[in-house]
């Protein structure tokens, strides 16, 4: 039920935003505006301001909606209002009335990532876990349990890091666009400082995924490896451990983190048999060694080891907040990054240097919208700013039928003084919805892929 709702308002939210964007830049530029519909299909509720020429309706399907503007060349117009219609305005207007709708939609973006910011952001401190053996930042020298201070693109000077998906971000679009990033890092707050640098350029990424960040070498932040709650009659229970334990070495290996000693425990099998090891445990200032053996537990087509206790302790947090200017102007910098790497995406997978599977549909917007909504109001502000920005951005892309090909057909006017003739607006178009019935057919199959393959 969650998931339906954040899904409907954030899109209801989002849709009417669009569409006020060139509602609001009609008026304002002398256009009758006939109807501003949020949704399409029966009416569920109509009204019209008293003096206003503008009909109000929300539809019955929330999946888009349109503003209905007087227009010659949809219906007659008479004489006394020829001037209040949108095919006699003059091409600025014209152009600033369909633009305005992906720039709301970019307004917005900004504004909520910006109230995320005013409120203050509890977020994961930017402490490395142990990394995965062969990734770049193995080869980097990371070793786990150190702190990121500074970062930024090599050769560029280096800036103050402030969160773990801070940190992510940036690595994240360092190995989509192909370009290697050094770290400061550092064991604690005060401890000296020294630099790696992480060669993600040779990733040759086409996919945000899971197996990127495995790649990558930064899967999650650092935790304590001490053990919660333990599962009676578990493996971890028969071999004694309890609650509370920090683990410091499993057989011949230094523990560092909770996501490493949850690696060790899942690979702790020889030939599919579970193997005795010896865990030396720090419990109550004492240390102990404790043989474990974990039992053997079915994951896909492989068995792993499992010992039935909660590993790694919670994350370190801490609360980020920013003055009224500092939060707008982050704000503008995370909507502009967002953009940025939208559109050299969708120009990689254009190119096929990109894979189709990021092409995301309705249900995984929906799927999202639920979790991002179960997680607090902050994080769900944030999945709405994500989604806005990809719906300006999808709108201004020059295909016919989006507001970007409209703008296409206004610069090909103002280049060549002519209007795109009707018989060349109808097969753009057609072609428009061509391609647009294409990246919703791929979006859709990689939803039902993600969710039920």
């Amino acid at each position: 039920m969650l998931t339906l709702v954040a899904f409907i308002v954030a899109l209801g939210l989002l849709i009417a935003v669009h569409e006020y964007g060139h509602y609001r830049v009609a008026v304002a530029c002398g256009v009758k505006v006939l109807r501003f519909s949020v949704g399409f299909g029966k009416p569920l509720l109509r009204w019209q301001p008293k003096g206003s020429p503008t009909e109000f309706v929300l539809g019955a399907f929330p999946l888009g909606g349109y503003v209905k503007m007087l227009d010659e060349r949809e219906a007659p117009v008479a004489a006394d209002e020829r001037h209040l219609a949108f095919n006699t305005q003059s091409l600025p207007k014209r152009a600033a009335i369909v633009a305005a709708g992906p720039a709301a939609n970019l307004l917005l973006a900004v504004l909520l990532y910006a109230i995320v910011n005013w409120s203050g952001v509890e977020e994961l401190k930017a402490i490395l876990a142990s990394p995965s053996i062969g990734s770049v930042a193995d080869k980097a020298g990371v070793q786990g349990g150190e702190l990121v201070t500074r970062a930024g693109w090599d050769g560029d000077a280096l800036e103050a890091v402030g969160s773990f998906d801070d940190l992510r971000w940036l690595l994240t679009r360092g190995a989509l666009e192909g370009r290697d990033v050094r770290l400061e890092l550092a064991t604690s707050e005060q401890g000296p400082r020294r630099e790696v640098r992480m060669a993600l350029g040779g990733l040759h990424a086409q996919d945000a995924d899971a197996q990127l960040f495995r790649s990558i070498g930064v899967v999650g932040p650092w935790t304590r490896p001490v053990l919660g709650e333990v599962v009676a009659d578990g493996a971890a229970a028969r071999s004694g451990l309890r609650s509370g334990d920090l683990v410091l070495q499993v057989g011949t290996t230094r523990i560092v983190d909770g996501q490493q000693l949850r690696a060790t425990i899942r690979s702790s099998l020889v030939n599919g048999q579970a193997v005795e090891r010896v865990w030396r445990v720090e419990r109550a200032g004492q240390l102990l060694d404790i043989p474990v053996t974990p039992d053997v537990k079915p994951d896909g087509l492989e068995s792993i080891g499992r010992i039935s206790a909660y590993v790694g302790a919670p994350p370190a947090l801490l609360t980020i907040h920013y003055g009224p200017l500092d939060g707008i102007w982050r704000g503008m910098e995370r909507t502009w990054e967002v953009s940025g790497l939208t559109l050299r995406m969708m120009g990689r997978m254009l190119v096929g240097e990109a894979s189709l599977k990021n092409l995301s549909g309705p249900l995984s917007v929906a799927e999202y919208a639920g979790k991002s909504a179960s997680m607090g109001f902050t994080q769900y502000l944030i999945f709405l700013a994500l989604i806005s920005v990809s719906l300006g951005v999808l709108n201004l892309l020059p295909v016919p039928i989006l507001d970007g090909g409209h703008l296409l057909y206004y610069l090909w006017e103002a280049v060549t003084g002519k209007s795109v003739s009707d018989a060349w607006m109808e097969r753009l178009q057609r072609g428009g919805g061509a391609v647009l019935l294409v990246m919703m057919s791929i979006a859709l199959f990689n939803d039902v892929t993600r969710l039920f393959g």
